[in-house]
């Protein structure tokens, strides 16, 4: 416990560091860009100081959610703070697409009426800076976000980006006015709006998919299976699930089938060390359940062989686990590929005709499973 709280506050420290770093630089910024926009009447450099100043609000919000995503667990929040940090990246995104919406009005309205850009040296210098300060924001935040694999500071080091092209196009259209009298701005201003708009969407996007719960990996759930293979004294697994509480907190759960023959402390200490495992390798809490499984009776045996064959006979891709075969009772999971034809109620009716008519039995019970990660 003790090494997972010292690498969070780690995580923290770094996030901070970043929040405070890009908070200087763009309020900064966001004067210098104000006053040679009034100067130079250009839309697109007010635009970009409204940016900077947008900016300056998510660092800010950068700093908030990684305070408090540091707090730790408390009687209201038993899992943590850390989707806070997830939190305050959703609002970056929602901030991103509020100013390409405004970025998208006010160039339109530039294409209707169009102003020429004036640029002095001053003002030439000044944007160059610019950029290369934002340059500098956009790999600090995007190296800081994949050393401590922070979604929000990738999000921030895109917005740095968008920076950057906003003020590439100001430069590029004052270039064009003074080579062509082509008053470009607008346009060149539209086509950016549009760009930050979508970038915006697709962080939002991705934020919500983490706060809904998203499926792991695949490259997570090959290591995970890998590590339950390594396991060979157990009969199988299954109804693999995973939840995350932020990043640096996951939980998950997975049934274990078993000898049914184990004595309990035998059991006991192979789940413990499965636990241990995923604790250890992989950074997740996990909790296994225990499936018996009888491997030494013929009847049951029998039984599952049967229903294996008539659901590969419906489609190759069905699987079954968890069988139970009482006395007046029949009961098994079925696991639902992607994109089955067949409804659940369908194949329950057709699977429990064919079971009837070789297990004359009172009760079949079938457990259908859709969500599950292996």
């Amino acid at each position: 416990m003790f090494f997972k709280n010292d690498v969070q506050d780690q995580r923290n420290q770094i996030g901070i560091l970043a929040g405070i770093l890009g908070l200087a630089s763009n309020f900064i910024l966001f004067i210098a860009k104000l006053f040679i926009g009034m100067l130079s009447q250009s839309v697109s450099i007010m635009a970009d100081a409204m940016n900077s100043l947008s900016d300056t609000a998510s660092s800010i919000l950068t700093l908030i959610g990684f305070k408090i995503a540091s707090k730790p667990a408390d009687q209201e929040h038993p899992y943590g703070h850390e989707r806070f940090e997830y939190v305050s990246g959703l609002i970056v995104s929602l901030m991103i697409i509020f100013v390409g919406l405004k970025f998208l009005e006010s160039s339109f309205q530039r294409i209707l009426h169009p102003e020429s850009i004036r640029i002095s040296p001053i003002i030439f210098i000044v944007l160059v800076l610019s950029i290369i300060i934002k340059i500098f924001q956009a790999k600090m935040y995007r190296y800081f976000g994949e050393k401590i694999q922070s979604n929000t500071l990738v999000a921030t080091s895109q917005d740095s980006l968008n920076d950057v092209l906003t003020t590439l196009i100001v430069l590029v259209s004052a270039g064009i006015e003074q080579l062509t009298s082509w008053r470009v701005d607008g346009y060149f201003g539209f086509g950016l709006a549009i760009y930050i708009i979508f970038s915006g969407y697709q962080l939002l996007k991705e934020f919500m998919d983490i706060l809904l719960g998203m499926r792991p990996n695949q490259d997570e759930l090959k290591k995970m299976e890998t590590l339950l293979n390594r396991f060979t004294n157990i009969v199988g697994y299954h109804d693999l699930l995973v939840h995350s509480y932020g990043p640096k907190n996951r939980f998950a759960s997975v049934h274990i089938e078993i000898d049914e023959t184990w004595q309990l402390n035998k059991a006991h200490d192979v789940i413990d060390e499965i636990e241990r495992a995923f604790k250890e390798e992989m950074g997740v809490e996990m909790v296994c359940h225990l499936d018996p499984v009888p491997l030494h009776d013929q009847s049951h045996d029998k039984l599952r062989e049967f229903i294996k064959t008539e659901l590969k006979n419906i489609d190759a891709r069905l699987k079954m686990h968890d069988l139970r075969f009482e006395i007046g009772k029949i009961a098994f999971d079925v696991v639902i590929p992607k994109n089955f034809p067949y409804t659940d109620e369908f194949l329950a009716e057709v699977l429990k005709q064919k079971i009837e008519k070789h297990y004359p039995t009172n009760e079949i019970e079938i457990i259908f499973d859709h969500n599950y990660l292996l």
